[in-house]
């Protein structure tokens, strides 16, 4: 079976390291495949380069299935690029037309300095995480899942924001560099289920003044829905709201105990 074959202009993003001067290149990739992926004609890039003698355009990837986040470029201005619902590691070449000049680049916010080229580090997550996306509260054995009744709409909220995989395209999105899709996600995951509740307004409190330290702040323009990959709902950043209203109230009263 034939498939078509373009010829891709790229620009591509190269930075030396966190303080260097960035400067853009041009690549040409001649004929690549319409049923390649977007990394697989990065790979190309990469082993023409070595062959060159030169070095290799630094970015991240791991999975390659859109399951760990890892991938996290902008392409064209878009974060993931121009197709809703897909990571970067999902996206193949027949998105593009032949000729076409690609741009990519690194996400753009302050929270996620650039380590090198098309890397950032996005490590301020974990703090979000560390801060109170778990669970600690002793709930003894593992009982069996019948016995905990769980609504079905509470189960399937619940789950479409545990779909989250951390890749940051919300924050490169957002005008303001706002992570509070990704915090409403981690938030919501744990908050909607009974397991979660001990520790609800505790995490909440712990988690979005954690986010505050790092990112800007959500004024609603929902392009990070937009980004998302998984295309989780910013109805999760309006629960998060109305639950940290509720955690300055409770917590302040637990304390006064």
């Amino acid at each position: 079976m034939s498939h078509n074959l373009s010829n891709i202009n790229l620009k591509i993003w190269r930075q030396d390291g966190p303080d260097a001067q960035g400067r853009f290149e041009t690549h040409q990739i001649p004929e690549i495949s319409d049923e390649a992926s977007f990394l697989e004609m990065l790979d190309i890039l990469n082993e023409r380069l070595i062959e060159e003698g030169k070095e290799a355009v630094v970015f991240d990837h791991d999975c390659r299935e859109g399951i760990c986040g890892t991938c996290s470029l902008m392409i064209d201005g878009q974060a993931h690029g121009p197709q809703r619902g897909t990571a970067t590691c999902q996206l193949h070449m027949r998105q593009f037309e032949s000729g076409d000049e690609i741009v990519i680049e690194p996400w753009r916010a302050t929270a996620f300095p650039i380590i090198k080229d098309l890397m950032v580090d996005r490590s301020p997550f974990d703090r979000i995480i560390e801060s109170g996306g778990f669970i600690t509260a002793p709930t003894g054995g593992a009982p069996d899942a019948n016995l905990i009744p769980i609504p079905k709409p509470v189960a399937d909220a619940s789950m479409d924001a545990a779909e989250c995989i951390g890749c940051g395209a919300c924050v490169a999105a957002c005008p303001n560099s706002a992570a509070n899709l990704f915090t409403g996600a981690k938030i919501a995951h744990l908050n909607l289920l009974p397991q979660g509740q001990a520790e609800r307004y505790k995490r909440t409190e712990a988690m979005v003044e954690t986010m505050d330290e790092h990112f800007g702040s959500c004024t609603n323009h929902g392009e990070c829905e937009a980004a998302c990959p998984k295309e989780i709902s910013i109805d999760n950043i309006a629960t998060m709201n109305v639950d940290y209203a509720k955690s300055k109230f409770k917590n302040r009263k637990a304390l006064a105990r």
